[in-house]
């Protein structure tokens, strides 16, 4: 199942397992690739360094993890006025973080990922928990907050609300789910947003690409597959459409899409039988 060479996926899966950069920078590449090529990375990385900045001036010289995060939270969202776009949730610029910068608002992920840069930046550890649906984030194991909420506390009670919102009783919490996101899984996250977003705004072609930057990662992954081949039927290509569509049939023949599927396929050879 071969594809053409497509160079910005090339230059993707370079930048994005380089050691030698961090989340933030892999997030910011994403950006360029996609969406702003004459983005200036390191100037974006800036505008984080004065946001801690000018936070550091506020902070007294108490090194109290609750004190540090209780001032995080008023300086990111009270005096700079971050939050949680709820007006265009799915909106794909709510993906970069060069974006949120500017408009100072976006989803769980990306304000999650801001949130935790600070907060590094001014001594305080904190990590990223893939928790489904909507990332939130940890200090050790005391604390789960929600950058999306305004950095608000959450606890059991809450979670399993986010999770009936979600999947309503389809899914029930389980301790695992605050594990710490690694780099690599929060960009295939951010990655499928991308590609759920633009293909629902039917700019299939950005979805296509997305989705090769993720199977490009995951080449294996029976969704990734599923999906190629659902955009390339959207795009016409209906041959490719047909491999990748069996293809995902053979690896997960127990999906409870397969009968979706099954129909896809009969109404794509009936394309190309006309």
């Amino acid at each position: 199942m071969s594809d053409k060479f497509d160079p910005f996926v090339a230059e993707w899966i370079s930048f994005s397992s380089d050691p030698r950069y961090n989340l933030v920078e892999k997030c910011l590449k994403l950006a360029q690739i996609l969406e702003y090529p004459n983005l200036n990375i390191q100037e974006q990385i800036e505008k984080i360094n004065q946001i801690a900045k000018s936070l550091k001036v506020l902070l007294s010289d108490v090194k109290n993890p609750t004190y540090l995060i209780s001032m995080l939270n008023e300086y990111l969202f009270q005096t700079l006025g971050f939050k949680g776009d709820t007006d265009d949730y799915y909106d794909p610029k709510n993906n970069f973080l060069n974006e949120v910068l500017d408009k100072k608002s976006g989803i769980p992920i990306t304000l999650s990922i801001i949130y935790v840069e600070v907060a590094k930046r001014i001594g305080l550890n904190l990590t990223i928990a893939g928790f489904p649906s909507h990332v939130v984030v940890k200090y050790n194991e005391e604390m789960v907050l929600d950058p999306f909420g305004g950095g608000r506390l959450l606890d059991v009670e809450d979670l399993n609300e986010i999770l009936y919102q979600n999947f309503e009783e389809e899914i029930e919490f389980s301790p695992e789910m605050l594990d710490e996101l690694p780099d690599d899984k929060a960009l295939i996250r951010i990655l499928r947003n991308l590609k759920s977003s633009y293909a629902q705004s039917y700019a299939y072609d950005k979805a296509m690409r997305c989705t090769n930057m993720i199977l490009a990662v995951e080449p294996d992954s029976p969704d990734e597959i599923r999906d190629k081949g659902i955009l390339e039927e959207r795009l016409l290509n209906y041959e490719k459409a047909l491999v990748y569509l069996n293809r995902y049939l053979e690896i997960a023949p127990e999906a409870p899409d397969v009968d979706y599927i099954l129909e896809m396929i009969r109404n794509v050879r009936d394309k190309i039988n006309q």
